[in-house]
């Protein structure tokens, strides 16, 4: 399932040198990877087309959405399955990472995306502005639209698919410099004593 789409939209941008782009765009995109990277670890709740909780920290994350919990600790990735009890380990290739890493997004954000501004205006009380992002190389993604607080945090988040389907996540908490113990970001087995492993390493 595409929901780890919406890891990488989290993190709206790198500190990479960008060339012929919107000024207005990459300055609120490298604002916001500024603000991000000085925020340590992050708890973000999000709902709309999916309702989840995200646990960033470096390059590691936990994500719990749709039924399905992942772990990835910088190398190994588990992906437990609640209906099947099953939980599945791999150590993901770049390509897989770009899809459910957000720091390999980041890492390879200039080469994936062209950007440009959108427009300013409020999503309930809050002011922002819209950077809307166009994959350069052939995907399942149409377009994004990332809408981007002031104080450079994302609120709302809009995926067009080529299919026509439409994704949105709305932001519900982004709390910051959360302390997240090593072990936050590992599939510890014995919560989940009856669950079959699968050992795709």
């Amino acid at each position: 399932m595409k929901h780890i789409y919406l890891i990488c939209l989290f993190i709206a941008a790198s500190v990479f040198t960008y060339a012929g782009e919107d000024n207005r765009a990459k300055a609120i995109l490298n604002q916001t990877a500024k603000a991000y990277r000085e925020a340590g670890g992050i708890n973000i709740l999000f709902e709309g087309t999916q309702r989840g909780t995200l646990l960033l920290k470096g390059e590691c994350f936990y994500l719990e959405c749709g039924g399905v919990k992942s772990w990835f600790d910088g190398e190994t990735q588990w992906s437990y399955v609640e209906e099947n009890e099953e939980v599945t380990v791999s150590n993901p290739s770049p390509e897989e990472l770009q899809s459910i890493n957000p720091y390999a997004l980041i890492n390879s954000y200039a080469t994936l995306f062209d950007y440009q501004y959108g427009n300013r205006h409020a999503i309930k009380g809050k002011q922002g502005n819209e950077v809307i992002l166009t994959p350069r190389r052939k995907s399942d993604i149409k377009s994004i639209v990332l809408f981007i607080s002031d104080n450079y945090q994302p609120l709302h988040i809009t995926i067009n698919l080529v299919n026509g389907q439409v994704q949105e996540f709305r932001i519900v908490s982004y709390k910051t410099h959360q302390p997240y113990a090593e072990t936050t970001f590992h599939f510890n087995p014995k919560q989940y004593p009856d669950a079959e492993v699968i050992d795709m390493r």
